[in-house]
Protein backbone atom coordinates (compact mmCIF):
# COMPACT_ATOMS: atom_id res chain seq x y z
CA UNK A 1 0.00 0.00 0.00
CA UNK A 2 1.33 3.43 -0.94
CA UNK A 3 1.09 6.52 1.26
CA UNK A 4 -1.34 8.06 -1.24
CA UNK A 5 -3.64 5.03 -0.95
CA UNK A 6 -3.40 5.28 2.85
CA UNK A 7 -4.42 8.95 2.65
CA UNK A 8 -7.42 8.10 0.45
CA UNK A 9 -8.56 5.37 2.82
CA UNK A 10 -7.94 7.60 5.84
CA UNK A 11 -10.14 10.33 4.36
CA UNK A 12 -12.88 7.78 3.64
CA UNK A 13 -12.72 6.48 7.20
CA UNK A 14 -12.65 9.97 8.72
CA UNK A 15 -15.76 11.03 6.80
CA UNK A 16 -17.80 7.85 6.93
CA UNK A 17 -17.01 6.72 10.47
CA UNK A 18 -19.48 9.31 11.68
CA UNK A 19 -21.75 9.60 8.68
CA UNK A 20 -24.20 6.77 9.44
CA UNK A 21 -23.55 5.04 6.11
CA UNK A 22 -20.99 2.37 7.10
CA UNK A 23 -17.35 3.39 6.95
CA UNK A 24 -16.32 -0.27 6.68
CA UNK A 25 -18.32 -0.80 3.49
CA UNK A 26 -16.80 2.34 1.95
CA UNK A 27 -13.31 1.18 2.91
CA UNK A 28 -13.92 -2.28 1.44
CA UNK A 29 -15.44 -0.92 -1.76
CA UNK A 30 -12.57 1.57 -2.15
CA UNK A 31 -10.05 -1.23 -1.63
CA UNK A 32 -11.77 -3.40 -4.26
CA UNK A 33 -11.72 -0.41 -6.64
CA UNK A 34 -8.01 0.31 -6.06
CA UNK A 35 -7.03 -3.35 -6.45
CA UNK A 36 -9.01 -3.59 -9.69
CA UNK A 37 -6.91 -0.69 -10.98
CA UNK A 38 -3.57 -2.27 -10.20
CA UNK A 39 -2.97 -1.60 -6.50
CA UNK A 40 -0.70 -4.12 -4.81
CA UNK A 41 -2.46 -3.89 -1.44
CA UNK A 42 -3.72 -7.16 0.10
CA UNK A 43 -7.37 -8.13 -0.51
CA UNK A 44 -9.97 -6.52 1.81
CA UNK A 45 -10.82 -9.83 3.48
CA UNK A 46 -7.17 -10.50 4.44
CA UNK A 47 -6.28 -10.30 8.12
CA UNK A 48 -3.78 -7.46 7.65
CA UNK A 49 -6.24 -5.28 5.71
CA UNK A 50 -8.87 -5.85 8.38
CA UNK A 51 -6.20 -4.73 10.86
CA UNK A 52 -5.57 -1.60 8.76
CA UNK A 53 -9.31 -0.86 8.81
CA UNK A 54 -9.30 -1.10 12.59
CA UNK A 55 -6.22 1.13 12.89
CA UNK A 56 -7.93 3.93 10.97
CA UNK A 57 -11.00 3.33 13.13
CA UNK A 58 -8.77 4.02 16.15
CA UNK A 59 -7.74 7.24 14.42
CA UNK A 60 -11.34 8.39 14.44
CA UNK A 61 -11.53 7.67 18.18
CA UNK A 62 -9.21 10.67 18.50
CA UNK A 63 -11.93 12.69 16.78
CA UNK A 64 -14.48 11.55 19.39
CA UNK A 65 -12.18 12.58 22.23
CA UNK A 66 -11.60 16.02 20.66
CA UNK A 67 -15.27 16.76 19.91
CA UNK A 68 -16.63 15.36 23.19
CA UNK A 69 -13.73 16.38 25.42
CA UNK A 70 -15.93 18.46 27.72
CA UNK A 71 -18.52 15.71 28.11
CA UNK A 72 -15.83 13.06 28.64
CA UNK A 73 -14.00 15.18 31.20
CA UNK A 74 -17.25 15.96 33.04
CA UNK A 75 -18.27 12.31 32.97
CA UNK A 76 -14.91 11.19 34.37
CA UNK A 77 -15.13 13.70 37.23
CA UNK A 78 -18.70 12.68 38.07
CA UNK A 79 -17.76 9.00 37.93
CA UNK A 80 -14.94 9.59 40.41
CA UNK A 81 -17.35 11.46 42.73
CA UNK A 82 -19.82 8.56 42.52
CA UNK A 83 -17.12 6.07 43.46
CA UNK A 84 -15.91 8.25 46.32
CA UNK A 85 -19.49 8.68 47.54
CA UNK A 86 -20.07 4.94 47.59
CA UNK A 87 -16.80 4.37 49.40
CA UNK A 88 -17.53 7.08 51.95
CA UNK A 89 -21.13 6.01 52.47
CA UNK A 90 -22.59 9.35 51.34
CA UNK A 91 -24.23 7.84 48.24
CA UNK A 92 -26.25 4.77 47.40
CA UNK A 93 -25.85 2.92 44.11
CA UNK A 94 -29.28 4.10 42.97
CA UNK A 95 -28.05 7.71 43.13
CA UNK A 96 -24.81 7.15 41.23
CA UNK A 97 -25.95 8.02 37.70
CA UNK A 98 -22.51 8.15 36.10
CA UNK A 99 -21.31 4.90 37.66
CA UNK A 100 -24.50 3.24 36.48
CA UNK A 101 -24.00 4.61 32.95
CA UNK A 102 -20.40 3.38 32.93
CA UNK A 103 -21.54 -0.12 33.88
CA UNK A 104 -24.30 -0.08 31.25
CA UNK A 105 -21.76 1.02 28.66
CA UNK A 106 -19.46 -1.84 29.65
CA UNK A 107 -22.44 -4.21 29.38
CA UNK A 108 -23.07 -3.04 25.80
CA UNK A 109 -19.39 -3.57 24.96
CA UNK A 110 -19.45 -7.02 26.59
CA UNK A 111 -22.49 -8.07 24.53
CA UNK A 112 -20.78 -6.77 21.38
CA UNK A 113 -17.65 -8.75 22.21
CA UNK A 114 -19.48 -12.02 22.88
CA UNK A 115 -21.56 -11.86 19.69
CA UNK A 116 -18.76 -10.37 17.60
CA UNK A 117 -16.19 -12.99 18.56
CA UNK A 118 -18.73 -15.80 18.12
CA UNK A 119 -19.68 -14.68 14.61
CA UNK A 120 -16.41 -13.02 13.55
CA UNK A 121 -15.46 -15.43 10.78
CA UNK A 122 -18.97 -15.35 9.33
CA UNK A 123 -19.07 -11.55 9.38
CA UNK A 124 -15.63 -11.27 7.76
CA UNK A 125 -16.70 -13.35 4.76
CA UNK A 126 -18.96 -10.47 3.71
CA UNK A 127 -15.83 -8.38 2.98
CA UNK A 128 -15.32 -10.39 -0.20
CA UNK A 129 -18.90 -10.02 -1.53
CA UNK A 130 -19.98 -6.58 -2.83
CA UNK A 131 -23.54 -7.85 -3.46
CA UNK A 132 -23.91 -8.71 0.22
CA UNK A 133 -22.70 -5.22 1.09
CA UNK A 134 -25.40 -3.77 -1.19
CA UNK A 135 -28.04 -5.64 0.81
CA UNK A 136 -26.80 -4.45 4.20
CA UNK A 137 -26.52 -0.88 2.90
CA UNK A 138 -30.17 -1.04 1.84
CA UNK A 139 -31.23 -2.13 5.34
CA UNK A 140 -29.12 0.66 6.85
CA UNK A 141 -30.95 3.18 4.65
CA UNK A 142 -34.36 2.07 5.93
CA UNK A 143 -33.21 2.35 9.53
CA UNK A 144 -31.90 5.87 8.97
CA UNK A 145 -35.05 6.96 7.16
CA UNK A 146 -37.39 5.75 9.89
CA UNK A 147 -35.20 7.28 12.62
CA UNK A 148 -36.32 10.71 11.41
CA UNK A 149 -39.99 9.69 11.40
CA UNK A 150 -40.26 9.09 15.15
CA UNK A 151 -41.31 12.00 17.36
CA UNK A 152 -39.59 13.44 20.40
CA UNK A 153 -38.14 10.70 22.55
CA UNK A 154 -39.06 10.56 26.27
CA UNK A 155 -36.07 8.77 27.78
CA UNK A 156 -33.12 10.55 29.33
CA UNK A 157 -29.97 8.94 30.66
CA UNK A 158 -31.68 8.05 33.94
CA UNK A 159 -34.13 5.89 31.98
CA UNK A 160 -31.40 3.93 30.22
CA UNK A 161 -32.05 0.31 31.23
CA UNK A 162 -30.13 -2.94 31.15
CA UNK A 163 -32.30 -4.19 28.30
CA UNK A 164 -31.62 -1.09 26.20
CA UNK A 165 -27.87 -1.45 26.84
CA UNK A 166 -28.01 -5.12 25.75
CA UNK A 167 -29.92 -4.33 22.54
CA UNK A 168 -27.51 -1.51 21.67
CA UNK A 169 -24.63 -3.94 22.24
CA UNK A 170 -26.25 -6.41 19.85
CA UNK A 171 -26.71 -3.68 17.24
CA UNK A 172 -23.05 -2.72 17.56
CA UNK A 173 -22.03 -6.37 17.05
CA UNK A 174 -23.98 -6.64 13.80
CA UNK A 175 -22.28 -3.44 12.63
CA UNK A 176 -19.15 -5.59 12.18
CA UNK A 177 -20.77 -6.69 8.92
CA UNK A 178 -19.78 -4.34 6.05
CA UNK A 179 -22.73 -2.20 5.00
CA UNK A 180 -24.13 -1.87 8.51
CA UNK A 181 -23.12 1.44 10.04
CA UNK A 182 -22.01 1.19 13.68
CA UNK A 183 -23.13 4.71 14.51
CA UNK A 184 -26.25 4.41 12.36
CA UNK A 185 -27.38 1.12 13.89
CA UNK A 186 -26.68 2.00 17.51
CA UNK A 187 -28.17 5.50 17.32
CA UNK A 188 -31.24 4.32 15.39
CA UNK A 189 -31.91 1.45 17.82
CA UNK A 190 -31.43 3.74 20.83
CA UNK A 191 -33.87 6.29 19.36
CA UNK A 192 -36.42 3.57 18.50
CA UNK A 193 -36.20 2.39 22.11
CA UNK A 194 -37.07 5.89 23.31
CA UNK A 195 -33.72 7.49 24.08
CA UNK A 196 -33.43 11.19 23.25
CA UNK A 197 -31.33 11.87 20.17
CA UNK A 198 -28.55 13.68 22.01
CA UNK A 199 -28.06 10.89 24.53
CA UNK A 200 -28.41 8.20 21.86
CA UNK A 201 -25.51 9.82 19.98
CA UNK A 202 -23.29 10.35 23.00
CA UNK A 203 -23.84 6.82 24.33
CA UNK A 204 -23.15 5.39 20.86
CA UNK A 205 -19.89 7.29 20.41
CA UNK A 206 -18.72 6.70 23.98
CA UNK A 207 -19.06 2.91 23.77
CA UNK A 208 -17.22 3.04 20.44
CA UNK A 209 -14.00 3.89 22.30
CA UNK A 210 -13.52 0.63 24.27
CA UNK A 211 -15.17 -1.45 21.53
CA UNK A 212 -12.85 -0.36 18.72
CA UNK A 213 -9.74 -0.45 20.93
CA UNK A 214 -10.54 -4.01 22.02
CA UNK A 215 -11.31 -5.14 18.45
CA UNK A 216 -8.02 -3.67 17.22
CA UNK A 217 -6.00 -5.46 19.90
CA UNK A 218 -7.74 -8.77 19.14
CA UNK A 219 -7.10 -8.40 15.40
CA UNK A 220 -3.47 -7.37 15.94
CA UNK A 221 -2.95 -10.46 18.10
CA UNK A 222 -4.56 -12.65 15.44
CA UNK A 223 -2.28 -11.26 12.71
CA UNK A 224 0.80 -11.72 14.92
CA UNK A 225 -0.10 -15.31 15.82
CA UNK A 226 -0.87 -16.26 12.22
CA UNK A 227 2.82 -16.10 11.31
CA UNK A 228 1.91 -14.92 7.80
CA UNK A 229 4.18 -12.33 6.16
CA UNK A 230 2.83 -8.79 6.66
CA UNK A 231 2.97 -6.75 3.48
CA UNK A 232 1.74 -3.51 5.02
CA UNK A 233 4.37 -1.37 6.69
CA UNK A 234 3.95 0.94 9.68
CA UNK A 235 4.03 4.07 7.49
CA UNK A 236 0.72 3.44 5.64
CA UNK A 237 -0.98 2.61 8.93
CA UNK A 238 0.39 5.74 10.60
CA UNK A 239 -0.67 7.94 7.65
CA UNK A 240 -4.16 6.44 7.60
CA UNK A 241 -4.46 6.90 11.36
CA UNK A 242 -3.54 10.61 11.32
CA UNK A 243 -5.67 11.49 8.27
CA UNK A 244 -8.72 9.68 9.69
CA UNK A 245 -8.36 11.54 13.01
CA UNK A 246 -8.14 15.00 11.42
CA UNK A 247 -10.93 14.49 8.88
CA UNK A 248 -13.16 12.83 11.48
CA UNK A 249 -13.39 15.96 13.64
CA UNK A 250 -15.24 17.94 10.99
CA UNK A 251 -17.41 14.97 9.99
CA UNK A 252 -18.53 14.36 13.57
CA UNK A 253 -19.57 18.00 14.07
CA UNK A 254 -21.70 17.81 10.90
CA UNK A 255 -23.35 14.50 11.83
CA UNK A 256 -24.34 15.75 15.28
CA UNK A 257 -25.92 18.87 13.77
CA UNK A 258 -28.01 16.75 11.36
CA UNK A 259 -28.97 14.20 14.02
CA UNK A 260 -30.25 16.81 16.46
CA UNK A 261 -32.38 18.28 13.66
CA UNK A 262 -33.72 14.84 12.62
CA UNK A 263 -32.10 14.95 9.18
CA UNK A 264 -30.75 11.40 8.99
CA UNK A 265 -32.98 10.69 5.97
CA UNK A 266 -30.46 12.59 3.82
CA UNK A 267 -28.00 9.80 4.55
CA UNK A 268 -30.69 7.19 3.75
CA UNK A 269 -31.04 8.51 0.20
CA UNK A 270 -27.28 8.38 -0.26
CA UNK A 271 -27.05 4.82 1.10
CA UNK A 272 -29.80 3.59 -1.24
CA UNK A 273 -28.06 5.13 -4.25
CA UNK A 274 -24.77 3.57 -3.20
CA UNK A 275 -26.43 0.17 -2.68
CA UNK A 276 -27.98 0.32 -6.15
CA UNK A 277 -24.61 1.22 -7.68
CA UNK A 278 -22.78 -1.55 -5.83
CA UNK A 279 -25.43 -4.14 -6.74
CA UNK A 280 -25.43 -3.07 -10.38
CA UNK A 281 -21.66 -3.28 -10.64
CA UNK A 282 -21.55 -6.66 -8.86
CA UNK A 283 -24.19 -8.12 -11.18
CA UNK A 284 -22.44 -6.67 -14.23
CA UNK A 285 -19.12 -8.32 -13.41
CA UNK A 286 -20.86 -11.55 -12.33
CA UNK A 287 -22.58 -11.72 -15.73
Amino acid sequence: MTSFEAIVLGVIQGVFMFFPVSSTSHLVLAQHWLIARGSQMPPPESQEMILFDLVVHVGTLVSIVVVFHKSLRGFARSLIRDLQGLRGGTKRFGNTLHLRLALLGLLSVFVTGVVGLSCKSMFERAFAHPLAIAGTLTITGFLLYFTDSVGRRPRGLRQLTIMIAVVIGLAQAFALIPGFSRSGLTIAIAVFLGLKRRWAAEFSFFIAIPTILAATMVQALKVWRSGEPIELGLMPMAVGFVVAAVVGIGALHLVLALLYRARFRYFAYYVWLLAAGVAGQALFFAG
